[in-house]
């Protein structure tokens, strides 16, 4: 399964470990991923989404109902 976030499309970044003698050497910045349930009130279930923590601050802002209709108008399988 691939690192992303299902709200944001936050991706792992790419860059370098850096030592003290400023050798490089390639590493992953990855992102914080929660796996989380919802109870979507409108269905009446629950859905499970991979997200970033601050899509959790973004559906706390604008509310699980919003978040999940811009997923569905972007064509996303909820």
């Amino acid at each position: 399964m691939s690192r992303v976030c299902e709200v944001t499309g936050k991706k792992p970044l790419v860059g370098h470990n850096v030592s003290h003698s400023n050798r490089h050497t390639k590493r992953r910045f990855e992102i914080n991923l929660v796996t989380k349930r919802f109870w979507l009130e409108g269905e009446k279930r629950w859905i499970t989404l991979k997200l970033s923590t601050r899509a959790m601050r973004t559906i706390d802002k604008k509310g699980l109902g919003v978040v999940v209709a811009e997923l569905r108008a972007q064509g996303k399988k909820i």
